[in-house]
C-alpha cells in the first residue's frame, strides 16, 4: 500500500475538485536567509538584523494581498530619539507623533516616500500623518540633528524583519508569483533595486535561499528641512523657546 503524505492528499483533492472550482491551496511559511559580505579577509561579520523584506503580489498570478490593521501607530519623540527607530505601516495608516520631551520638535520627511514638515510643536502635544502611497519616508525633526527613524508604507501584509542571525519568515503565504522587496537603512537605492526579484511560492519552492549584501558604509549626516548644516541644538532645548 502507498502511504499517502498531506501533499499528495491535497494535490489529489485538488484534482477531485478542480472542475467544481473549490480546489483550495495551503498557504506557506516562506524562509530564507541574509547575510553581509566583506571583501576584508580579517573583518568581523556584521549582524543581518533590521533587514525588510515584503512581498508583492504580481496580479493574476497571485492572490491580492489584504492589508493587516495597527491600531494607533506611534512615532514617539523621547530622549532626543525617535521610538521605534523603524515602523512598518499599511497604506493609509495614520500615523501620530507625540512630542514626549520636554521642549519642542520639528518633525519632517523630504524623502521618497510621503513628504511633510509638521513645524515646530511643543512637549505634550502631538501631530500625525495619513501614509496613503507606499514608499519609504525617511523622518528627521529640523532641531535635532542626532534624531532620525524610517515609515515604512507597505501595499501587502507579506513581510518580515530580519533576526541579528539574518533568518527570516514571512507566514500564511498563499502560492503563487510575487516580486520580494529588500529594505536596509544603510543601503542605496539602486543597491536595494537591484536586489529585487521575482519568485514563486509554493510547497516545492518554500525558501528564497541567501539574500547577500555587501558591506555598506553607514549614511552620511543628513541636513535640515532647509538643505542647510544643522546649528548647535543647546539654546533651542529649552522649554519656552519660540520658533523664531
Amino acid at each position: 500500500m502507498i502511504k499517502a503524505t498531506p501533499s499528495v492528499l491535497r494535490k489529489f483533492l485538488c484534482t477531485a475538485l478542480v472542475g467544481a472550482g473549490t480546489c483550495f491551496a495551503q498557504n506557506i511559511s516562506l524562509t530564507g536567509r541574509v547575510a553581509f559580505v566583506s571583501s576584508a579577509k580579517d573583518s568581523k561579520p556584521r549582524d543581518a538584523d533590521k533587514v525588510v523584506l515584503w512581498l508583492t503580489p504580481i496580479p493574476g498570478a497571485a492572490p491580492a494581498a489584504t492589508l493587516p490593521v495597527i491600531e494607533h501607530p506611534r512615532l514617539v519623540q523621547r530622549n532626543k530619539t525617535f521610538e521605534p527607530h523603524v515602523l512598518i505601516v499599511p497604506v493609509g495608516s495614520v500615523v501620530q507623533f507625540p512630542n514626549r520631551d520636554p521642549f519642542f520638535h520639528n518633525v519632517f520627511s523630504l524623502f521618497e516616500g510621503k513628504r511633510f514638515d509638521l513645524g515646530l510643536y511643543e512637549a505634550g502635544s502631538s501631530r500625525e500623518v495619513r501614509f496613503d502611497k507606499p514608499g519609504i519616508s525617511y523622518i528627521f525633526c529640523n532641531i535635532h540633528a542626532q534624531m532620525a527613524s524610517v515609515v515604512i508604507a507597505l501595499d501587502t501584509s507579506y513581510y518580515t524583519v530580519s533576526s541579528p542571525q539574518g533568518e527570516v519568515v514571512i507566514p500564511e503565504v498563499p502560492p503563487g508569483r510575487y516580486v520580494l522587496h529588500m529594505w536596509y537603512e544603510a543601503a542605496p537605492p539602486d543597491t536595494l533595486q537591484a536586489l529585487s526579484r521575482e519568485i514563486t511560492v509554493s510547497e516545492e519552492r518554500s525558501t528564497f535561499g541567501v539574500l547577500r549584501l555587501s558591506e555598506i558604509k553607514m549614511p552620511q549626516p543628513h541636513k535640515n528641512k532647509y538643505g542647510r548644516e544643522y546649528e548647535p541644538s543647546a539654546p533651542i532645548d529649552a522649554p519656552g523657546y519660540q520658533q523664531p
